[in-house]
């Protein structure tokens, strides 16, 4: 952990001061003002080095065994689910056949992609990156390699989700498929989110959400069966129980404020309703999750947005109470990431490269 403690002071700290650093700052009508690229740019190398590097967490182990094993061919890749991810570990075994190239590259790719969004979008982009550590997503992408690619690669197609260019919205995530089926979720929801926050819709998604809790029993059994035939038929074998409870929670600050603070958050950023229900319906899934983690995976692709999200729900409150919620959330979030790393999970760092 040692590592991970180390990465989240760093990251921090450049981000921090890539607001204060001296930059072309936006102009008083603008809703953004650009962090300095240099020290973003160190953020970056940061948690690519770490991520990269690692041989540990969560599948990193069979990711590497099955690098090293399997003869990738077009015919496997098409003979495969997700042939995107196949077609990658197929060209980087021209290059080399350590497999500490495929975490590094694919590290690369889905820090990169994230990088670049929370640069465009994050109010304070301390706080992004901040809780993109401690709230557990930067681990979780080191250990669903495949579905973080996919899920990076749709974060970074914001910008046609904002403006509406559905076609090259589609194209992406189209991309995204290639990496991790699910990813195919994000076109239906593209239609679902643009529209205002908190209308009828939104309360009615949270009360079918509660439903499928209460009912979860009887709705598994119709969502198993329709997908029976498909790669996540044998998600219906699972029985290791629900997503912690304490995860919702965590989920649900960002979008609480966001609800008390609707009216203001809309003068600030008149777009930002679009990433406020995409953060809802990553709290229904962390809900339904409660009942069977599996469907915590689904908020791979909805989490990412509340790193959006809360960077701008400081400036919801007074302004003599900015610093208190500011202070409050990284205690908060470092006592979360100190409960679910350190006591629940007992995570675990190692590398050949990064080792103090």
């Amino acid at each position: 952990m040692t590592v991970l403690w180390a990465t989240l002071l760093i990251v921090f700290v450049f981000a921090f001061l890539s607001r204060y650093i001296p930059v072309n700052r936006a102009a008083p009508d603008e809703t953004f003002i650009r962090p300095n690229k240099f020290i973003i740019f160190l953020v970056l190398a940061c948690l690519v080095l770490v991520s990269g590097l690692r041989n540990t967490i969560g599948d990193t182990y069979f990711y590497m065994h099955a690098y090293e094993t399997i003869d990738f061919t077009w015919e496997y890749a098409l003979e495969n689910k997700d042939p995107g991810f196949s077609v990658l570990q197929m060209y980087l075994k021209n290059i080399s056949n350590d497999p500490q190239i495929l975490l590094f590259i694919t590290a690369l790719v889905t820090n990169l992609l994230i990088v670049i969004t929370l640069y465009k979008y994050s109010k304070m982009i301390e706080i992004s990156f901040y809780v993109f550590i401690t709230s557990g997503m930067f681990i979780v992408s080191m250990n669903g390699i495949r579905q973080f690619l996919a899920a990076s690669l749709i974060f970074w197609a914001t910008k046609y989700l904002l403006t509406g260019k559905f076609k090259q919205y589609f194209l992406v995530v189209l991309f995204a498929s290639t990496f991790h089926e699910s990813a195919l979720i994000l076109l239906p929801i593209y239609f679902i989110v643009r529209r205002e926050a908190w209308t009828k819709v939104t309360f009615l998604l949270l009360t079918f959400a509660i439903l499928i809790v209460v009912g979860f029993d009887q709705f598994s059994k119709v969502l198993f069966s329709a997908l029976e035939d498909s790669q996540y038929g044998n998600y219906s074998n699972f029985a290791e129980g629900g997503a912690n409870k304490i995860r919702v929670l965590v989920d649900a600050v960002p979008v609480v404020i966001a609800y008390l603070g609707r009216h203001k958050l809309r003068e600030l950023w008149p777009k930002s309703d679009i990433i406020v229900n995409m953060s809802i319906i990553g709290l229904l899934f962390s809900i339904i999750a409660t009942q069977n983690w599996i469907f915590a995976r689904f908020n791979i692709y909805f989490s990412l947005y509340n790193l959006i999200l809360i960077s701008w729900i400081i400036y919801l409150f007074k302004e003599n109470s900015r610093k208190f919620v500011y202070y409050g959330l990284l205690v908060c979030y470092l006592m979360y990431f100190y409960y679910e790393q350190v006591i629940s999970l007992n995570m675990y760092y190692r590398s050949d490269y990064i080792n103090f």
